[in-house]
C-alpha cells in the first residue's frame, strides 16, 4: 500500500511517526470499506455465510431515515435489524446486507461508503445499480441485471461464496433468483408487499392499468414475483394472512414452501414505560434527551398535555387512512374531551416538494384539523427521529394512559403495533392482515373495521375509559411481544428452516450437476479459450478433435467457448453435425447473445449482457434507414435477431461509407461488422464479439492475459484486437491483415484448429506442454 507525501526517513523518530501515520490511514480505509479482508469470512465450514438483498431505499446501520419517502419505511428497519440479529446467532459466520451504492448530494455521504461494518461479522455492502443518483424503486428495474453482474464480480473478486441468498421485495427477488440460477446457491424470498395487491388497490382508486404501469412498473414487478414463486427454496412471511390473502392471488402460489416467521423488535430499545419509574435502572441519556424534545414538540400543539395521548406513527400514504383516524376523533366530542391526538406522519420540510400521494394526504390532514377545529387538541409535528424519539413516543403514550392506533385499510404486518405493545401501549387496529396475528398472540387491543370512523373512535374510547381493560392490554402486550416477537425467537426459527432448505437444495444439485451453474464453473476457472466456429474451429476435423481432446484434459482450469455470427439455433445445428461437445460459453449472433451451460439443451442466457447492450438500440429505425439503399439486401436465413440485423452487401468502400453516413445522420447508435466481403451486420453500439468477451472478463474477474481468442474474418476483428492473447489462423481473410505487427496478435501458419493449437503453443497457454 503506497501513499504520497511520505518522504525519506531520516531517523528512528521519523520511522515511528511514519508507521503511526500509515496505521491511521489503513484503519480509516478499513472503516470506509476500501480495504477489507474478504478471505477469512467463513472460518468454520459448519456455519452459514448469508447474503441479504434489499436494493432500494436509504439503508445504513444507524440513524435510519425512516419515513423520508415511500421507499424508506419498515422494510429498511427490518433488514438492518435482521442482519444484526442473524450475526449474533452461533451458527452464523457472516451476514452481508447488499444494497445500492449512492453518490448524490441530495442524500447523506454515508450511502457512498462501499462497505460499512456493523459488527465483527456483519456489514452493509453497497453495489452500483443504475448510476449513482438516488431514485425511487420503480425506476431501478432496467438496471437490475447490471446489479447482478456487479454482485457476481464482487463475490468473485473477493473469493467469497455464500451459502444462501435472501431477497427482500420484488426487485431483490429478481436479483436473488438470477444469482441462484447462476451460482447454484439456494435463495429464499420475503415479499414485504406484493404487486398484485398493489395493483388491485390502485385500480380501486380509479387509476388505469396504463397509468399504473407507467408510474409503478407493475407488470414487470408481478412477472418477477411469479418467477420467484416458481423457483425459490422458501418464502418467509410475517403472518398467515399474507399467504391466504396476498400470495393466493398469484398463479404460482401453490408451488413454494411458505414459512411464517414474524420479525422481531429490539426490546432493549422499546422497553416498557414503567422501567423509567425504577430509580435503580439506568436511563440512557439519548432517550432522556429525546423525551424532552418530544414533550417540547407536543407542547407547541396541545393545550392540555396531561390528557391521555392517542398516537399514530406512519407514512403519509392514502392506504394508511390517517384521514379516517382524524375523522373518528374530530366527529367525537367526548373523545376530544378525554384525550389528545398526535399524528407523526413521516418527515417533511416543504409539503409542496413531496410526492403527490404524500402531499395530498398531508393537505387533507390539515384541512380536517381546521374543519373539526382541533387546534390545541391535535398535534402533527414535521419530523421525528426513528431511533430514539419513536421509542420515547410510545412510552409517553403509555405513561399518559393512551392508545396507539393503526387505522390503515389493510395492514400486511404492523410493526409499529408491536413496538407500541412492547412499550406497554394498548392498540386499536384494522381487523385485517397482521394485526389479527398480533392481537391473537398478545391479547392487547381491539380490532375494528377501519373504514368506519365511528368504530375506530368507539374502540379507542372503550380502552381509555376502562382502567382495568387498559391495564390488562398493556401488561399482556409487553409479555406477548417478548414471547412471540423477539429477534432471538425469529433467528432461531430462521436458522432452523434454512438448514433444511439448504440441505435439500444441495442434495438436488449434487456434484455431478454443479457445473451446470456458470458461477460454479467460473469460481475456480483460470483461463478462457474462445474461438470462432466457421473456418476457425471447423474446417479440418482431425485438428479440431485434437484441440477438443486437449481442452477436455484441462476442463477444470480452462473454460472453452465459441464466438460466432451464427444464431443459437444455427450454432446447435453445426455443433451437432460436427459432433462437437457443448462449449461452456456460446457467444452468438456476432456477440449480441451470451449463453452458458454444459448441454445444448439447457443453456442459460446472460440477461445482464442483454440489458447492457439494449441501451439506445433502435432496430426498427435502422431497418427503415437501410431500406432506402439499393446495394444491400437483408439476409434470408437468420437475417434478424433481437440485437442483430444482417445484410448482404457487395464489397465497396463507398458502400460501407454510405451505410455509416446514413445511420450517423439519423443520430443512431450502432456498431458494424463486415466480413468475407459480403456480410454486413448492424449491432447495438455496445455489442460485438470483443465487447462480449470484455464483459465476461469483468463479470467473472478473469484477467485478459488469461483469455485466448481465435478467429479468421472481419467480424472477429474487434475480438482479436485488444489486451487478450489473440490467434489469427492461417486461412484468414484479407480483412485481418491490418492486425499484422500487433504484439498481442499471433498469425499462425497452420489453418483452422491446427492454427489455434499453434497459437496456444506460442503463448504457452495450456498446461504441461499439451498445447
Amino acid at each position: 500500500m503506497a501513499h504520497p507525501g511520505i518522504g525519506t526517513l531520516k531517523n528512528e523518530r521519523d520511522y515511528v511517526v511514519c508507521c503511526l501515520l500509515l496505521a491511521i490511514i489503513y484503519l480509516k480505509e478499513i472503516h470506509h470499506g476500501q480495504i477489507y479482508n474478504y478471505q477469512v469470512l467463513k472460518k468454520d465450514p459448519k456455519k452459514f455465510y448469508i447474503q441479504l438483498f434489499s436494493i432500494h431505499g436509504l439503508i445504513r446501520s444507524e440513524n435510519l431515515e425512516l419515513g423520508r419517502d415511500a421507499d424508506t419505511g419498515g422494510q429498511v428497519k427490518y433488514v438492518v435489524d435482521l442482519t444484526k440479529a442473524l450475526g449474533e446467532h452461533p451458527d452464523v459466520a457472516q451476514v452481508d446486507l447488499f444494497t445500492r451504492y449512492l453518490d448524490d448530494k441530495r442524500v447523506s455521504s454515508s450511502y457512498k461508503q462501499k462497505v460499512e461494518p456493523i459488527t465483527k461479522n456483519t456489514r452493509i455492502v453497497r453495489i452500483r445499480c443504475g448510476g449513482k443518483r438516488y431514485m425511487r424503486k420503480e425506476l431501478l428495474w432496467p438496471s437490475l441485471d447490471e446489479y447482478i453482474d456487479n454482485v457476481i464480480r464482487f463475490n468473485k473478486e473477493h473469493e467469497i461464496n455464500p451459502d444462501l441468498f435472501h431477497g427482500h421485495y420484488a426487485d431483490a427477488g429478481y436479483v436473488t433468483q438470477r444469482l441462484s440460477a447462476t451460482m447454484g446457491i439456494p435463495y429464499i424470498f420475503t415479499g414485504h408487499s406484493l404487486g398484485r395487491s398493489k395493483l388491485n388497490s390502485l385500480k380501486n382508486e380509479g387509476l388505469s392499468l396504463e397509468q399504473i404501469n407507467k408510474q409503478f412498473n407493475i407488470n414487470r414487478r408481478i412477472e418477477a414475483e411469479e418467477d420467484v414463486l416458481r423457483s425459490t427454496d422458501m418464502v418467509i412471511t410475517s403472518t398467515r394472512h399474507e399467504i391466504k390473502k396476498q400470495y393466493f392471488l398469484y398463479d404460482n402460489h401453490e408451488i413454494p414452501l411458505f414459512q411464517v416467521i414474524p420479525p422481531g423488535i429490539d426490546i432493549e430499545k422499546f422497553y416498557p414505560f414503567y422501567y423509567d419509574e425504577d430509580e435503580n435502572r439506568e436511563k440512557p441519556e439519548e432517550f432522556m434527551q429525546a423525551r424532552h424534545k418530544m414533550h417540547s414538540e407536543l407542547d407547541r400543539f396541545l393545550k392540555d398535555t396531561n390528557k391521555p395521548l392517542i398516537l399514530t406513527i406512519c407514512r403519509p400514504d392514502s392506504k394508511k387512512n390517517i384521514q379516517g383516524l382524524v375523522k373518528a376523533y374530530g366527529t367525537n366530542k367526548e373523545l376530544q374531551l378525554i384525550a389528545n391526538l398526535a399524528i407523526f406522519a413521516g418527515i417533511r420540510k416543504d409539503i409542496d416538494n413531496m410526492d403527490d400521494n404524500e402531499r395530498e394526504v398531508l393537505n387533507d390532514l390539515l384541512y380536517l384539523m381546521d374543519k373539526y377545529d382541533l387546534y390545541g387538541k391535535m398535534a402533527i409535528p414535521k419530523k421525528h427521529d426513528p431511533n430514539n424519539e419513536v421509542p420515547e413516543l410510545y412510552r409517553m403514550a403509555a405513561a399518559s394512559g393512551g392508545v396507539f392506533v393503526n387505522s390503515a385499510f389493510s395492514e400486511p404486518f404492523g410493526l409499529t403495533m408491536i413496538e407500541a405493545a412492547s412499550a406497554g401501549v394498548p392498540i386499536v387496529g384494522p381487523d385485517d392482515g397482521g394485526p389479527q396475528d398480533i392481537v391473537k398472540n398478545c391479547k392487547n387491543g381491539i380490532l375494528v373495521d377501519s373504514t368506519n370512523p365511528d368504530k375506530i373512535s368507539n374502540a379507542i374510547k372503550q380502552i381509555l375509559v376502562d382502567v382495568d381493560k387498559w391495564t390488562r392490554f398493556s401488561s399482556d402486550g409487553i409479555n406477548g411481544v417478548r414471547e412471540h416477537y423477539s429477534w432471538d425467537a425469529h433467528t432461531e426459527t430462521y436458522i432452523k428452516k434454512i438448514k433444511t432448505v439448504t440441505k435439500k437444495h444441495n442434495q438436488q444439485h449434487a456434484e455431478k450437476n454443479k457445473l451446470a451453474f456458470p458461477g460454479q464453473r467460473f469460481k475456480d476457472v483460470e483461463k478462457l479459450l474462445i474461438t470462432d466456429i466457421d473456418d476457425t474451429l471447423i474446417g479440418d476435423d482431425e485438428s479440431m478433435h485434437t484441440l477438443l481432446e486437449i481442452l477436455s484434459g484441462q476442463n477444470k482450469t480452462v473454460t472453452f467457448g465459441v464466438a460466432t455470427g451464427r444464431s443459437l439455433d444455427l450454432v446447435r445445428e453445426i455443433l451437432s453435425e460436427k459432433n462437437i461437445p457443448a462449449p461452456h460459453i456460446i457467444i452468438s449472433s456476432v456477440g449480441t447473445e451470451i449463453y452458458y451451460g454444459d448441454s445444448l439443451d439447457s443453456l442459460q442466457p446472460d440477461d445482464g449482457w442483454s440489458a447492457h447492450i439494449s441501451y439506445q438500440w433502435k432496430p426498427d429505425r435502422v431497418k427503415e434507414i437501410l431500406s432506402q439503399l439499393d446495394f444491400i439486401e437483408m439476409q434470408r436465413e437468420d437475417g434478424e435477431r433481437r440485437f442483430k440485423l444482417s445484410y448482404v452487401m457487395d464489397p465497396s468502400d463507398d458502400h460501407l461509407a454510405t451505410v455509416h453516413n446514413k445511420l450517423t445522420e439519423a443520430k443512431l447508435r450502432y456498431n458494424i461488422a463486415y466480413s468475407h466481403d459480403a456480410y454486413l451486420d448492424i449491432l447495438p453500439q455496445r455489442a460485438s464479439k470483443g465487447k462480449a468477451i470484455d464483459y465476461m472478463s469483468r463479470k467473472w474477474h478473469i484477467s485478459p492475459k488469461n483469455i485466448l481468442v481465435a478467429g479468421d474474418s472481419g467480424n472477429d476483428y474487434e475480438m482479436l484486437y485488444g489486451k487478450r492473447l489473440a490467434v489469427v489462423v492461417g486461412n484468414h481473410s484479407n480483412e485481418l491483415k491490418k492486425l499484422e505487427g500487433n504484439k498481442s496478435v499471433y498469425f499462425s501458419k497452420s489453418p483452422y484448429a491446427a492454427g489455434i493449437i499453434e497459437g496456444a503453443r506460442h503463448y504457452n497457454f495450456l498446461d504441461n506442454g499439451q498445447s
